[in-house]
């Protein structure tokens, strides 16, 4: 739940670091891009679940929407991401966008086999709430037409913010648990190509 929001943000994040480099529109690599979320319960148990369906897109003039699909959440229990998708994620329906612009001079020098650092401002929206977003992503140039973003620091938000507390807390009463996190550290990892 709010480690959906952490996700979008990342992944957000990364999609915009990683168009640098050309005049063409970068697009992401669907099959080798994720982003990932953890979670605590019971103040002892950690968990890491992801979302597999993660798309972006990244303009010339360095304009970035990335999306995440909530339905392809991934708990690696069945009846968890049925609950999720339900009580979290507005029965599997809810997307997650992430919109931001990115100044591509700096990732546009990168050569290929180098890696540089890129700060990543954007704005989250989610179930009709938007948030701001800020994230230091890490940018390897694999070659002229490819470039992996990833978090370099885990990307912390709130369930709170997002406005689904009340989602965590059916999930919380459905399995009967005492407690889970209220904020997730989120990681992203995004493959881009032109």
């Amino acid at each position: 739940m709010k480690f959906f929001a952490n996700v979008a943000c990342a992944t957000a994040l990364m999609a915009s670091t990683a168009f640098a480099g050309g005049h063409a529109n970068w697009a992401s690599v669907e099959a080798e891009s994720s982003v990932a979320f953890g979670s605590i319960k019971k103040d002892t148990v950690g968990e890491v679940h992801h979302f597999s369906g993660v798309s972006g897109t990244v303009s010339e003039a360095g304009d970035l929407v990335v999306t995440i699909d909530l339905s392809s959440v991934e708990t690696n229990i069945d009846i968890r991401n049925e609950r999720m998708m339900e009580h979290v994620f507005q029965s599997g329906k809810a997307t997650a966008v992430l919109s931001g612009e990115l100044d591509m001079a700096e990732v546009d020098a990168l050569a290929v086999g180098a890696t540089t650092l890129v700060d990543v401002e954007g704005t989250l929206a989610f179930a009709g709430l938007e948030t701001d977003v800020e994230a230091e992503m890490l940018v390897a140039r694999l070659s002229e037409d490819r470039v992996l973003v990833t978090t370099a620091d885990f990307i912390m938000l709130s369930t709170e913010d997002l406005g689904i507390n009340a989602g965590v807390d059916k999930l919380m009463e459905l399995a009967s648990l005492p407690g889970i996190t209220r904020v997730t550290p989120v990681s992203v990892r995004m493959v881009f190509e032109k």
